[in-house]
């Protein structure tokens, strides 16, 4: 049997059309390829934006910002060494953007200028930290990109 090219054509148009459905359905049922980008609470975050940028100005402001390094322990922050550790107070956000299923918040205690994140609430990849933290009545906020 001959094929003419306009039978080839549609052929061509129904195998690629398959090859791309294809792909298409992988990535919709296969949990490996689930990916949550956004937070559950994104538009009551959205609220708070300006607030946020209010916290980064002030940490912005101070002569030493927090730090952080990486041990064997997990992750260390160190925080400024002119601040008394009883007047900070805060929590702790780790947002993992690939498996809301990792992410965590911690009350941030430090002791000697620093908290640890242990690493057993680590997993290695990217994480985003956030630190929103209060010293005598002033609001700071740190973001940060970590791989781990």
């Amino acid at each position: 049997m001959k094929i003419n090219w306009g039978t080839g054509i549609v052929i061509a148009f129904a195998c690629f059309i398959t090859f791309i459905m294809y792909f298409v359905i992988t990535m919709i049922t296969d949990d490996k390829y689930d990916h949550d980008l956004v937070v559950e609470d994104y538009y009551k975050q959205e609220l708070n934006f300006q607030n946020d940028i209010n916290k980064e100005k002030n940490s912005r402001s101070l002569v030493e910002d927090i730090t952080y390094v990486h041990n064997s322990d997990g992750v260390l922050l160190k925080f400024p060494a002119q601040m008394s550790d009883n007047d900070v107070s805060g929590t702790i956000s780790m947002y993992r953007p690939s498996n809301k299923a990792l992410d965590f918040n911690l009350p941030l205690q430090i002791k000697d200028h620093s908290f640890l994140i242990p690493k057993e609430r680590l997993v290695e990849g990217r994480w985003n930290l956030k630190v929103d933290w209060n010293y005598k009545n002033t609001n700071y906020l740190y973001k940060q990109l970590i791989v781990y």
